[in-house]
């Protein structure tokens, strides 16, 4: 697995300043978002405490209460303005049932996926739509590990590196510098979920386009939803109008009849923390259990 590791800091206040006009552009966010929820309501579930990781301004919170009433929800990002703003959407999308008697009240904590501020054995559900992406992928997944509980379970959504592909060549055609994101591809997040203990391990890819009138447009896009590059090597200082140029001219070379297309390949995800860490399933869904693990009653 290649070593990138992005500004942790940086990705905290690109978000933080992005969090009030965030959904205004979210719309791959929103896509992705709701295929995982249709992904998770083919598996049978019902757990008792869901983290939202990397809940953004909380769009999906009410979506996740909405299909499990009875569970507590648990609102994390490393941006603490983003948790203000799940808090208010959260208020809103519930109207008066958040008055309601039983009714559970959202969690927040501010965090980060590599070091997720929960117990042990806590968590039953963990949902978590394009925000691993930011993370060292062996750390995120040994520390959802850690939290989940026995018969636990991971959902998810990343973005691999074919992403933007089309801005990455129209800015190397202007220099070296790492002006695009870098994301792991495939096979290193499924060779760190497996290493995590995490098991029945399961990944596809989909690749999504967004159509734009022109190039700044989709970098307007990018800033407002603090998806700014985070690169450790990136270019320092500002980009002059004749480099910009070049790059918008290269990037026209991309143009489609719907417009300037920006890619995604969108990395879903799912895996189980088994209820013993030697117990391994098979095709059929039986578990097998080593002689070592059954003890005497």
């Amino acid at each position: 697995m290649s070593e990138y590791r992005p500004d942790k800091k940086k990705v905290a206040q690109s978000f933080s300043a992005a969090a009030e006009h965030y959904d205004d552009v979210a719309v791959l966010q929103r896509q992705t978002a709701d295929e995982l929820l249709e992904r998770l309501s083919y598996i049978t579930i019902e757990p008792q405490t869901i983290v939202d990781l990397g809940a953004g301004t909380g769009r999906n919170l009410a979506l996740l209460q909405k299909r499990y009433p009875h569970a507590q929800l648990v609102a994390v990002d490393i941006s603490p303005q983003m948790l203000k703003q799940a808090e208010k959407r959260y208020r809103h999308d519930q109207g008066i049932k958040r008055w309601l008697p039983k009714q559970k009240r959202l969690q927040v904590l501010a965090g980060d996926a590599e070091a997720i501020p929960l117990a042990d054995n806590s968590v039953d559900l963990i949902y978590a739509n394009l925000s691993l992406q930011w993370c060292d992928p062996k750390r995120c997944f040994s520390e959802i590990f850690r939290v989940l509980k026995p018969q636990g379970l991971l959902m998810f959504t990343s973005l691999g590196p074919d992403t933007l592909t089309e801005l990455r060549q129209a800015w190397a055609e202007v220099d070296t510098y790492p002006h695009v994101n870098l994301f792991y591809d495939m096979h290193d997040v499924g060779d760190a979920m497996t290493a995590s203990g995490l098991a029945d391990c399961v990944l596809d890819m989909e690749p999504y386009t967004l159509s734009y009138n022109d190039a700044m447009s989709v970098m307007r896009d990018l800033k407002i939803l603090g998806a700014r590059n985070v690169n450790e090597g990136r270019r320092r200082g500002l980009t002059g109008k004749k480099l910009m140029q070049k790059v918008i001219s290269s990037y026209e070379t991309f143009r489609q009849a719907d417009g300037l297309p920006a890619s995604y390949e969108v990395i879903f995800g799912h895996a189980w923390k088994l209820a013993q860490s030697g117990q391994c399933r098979t095709d059929d869904d039986s578990v097998y259990i080593p002689i070592s693990e059954i003890k005497r009653l």
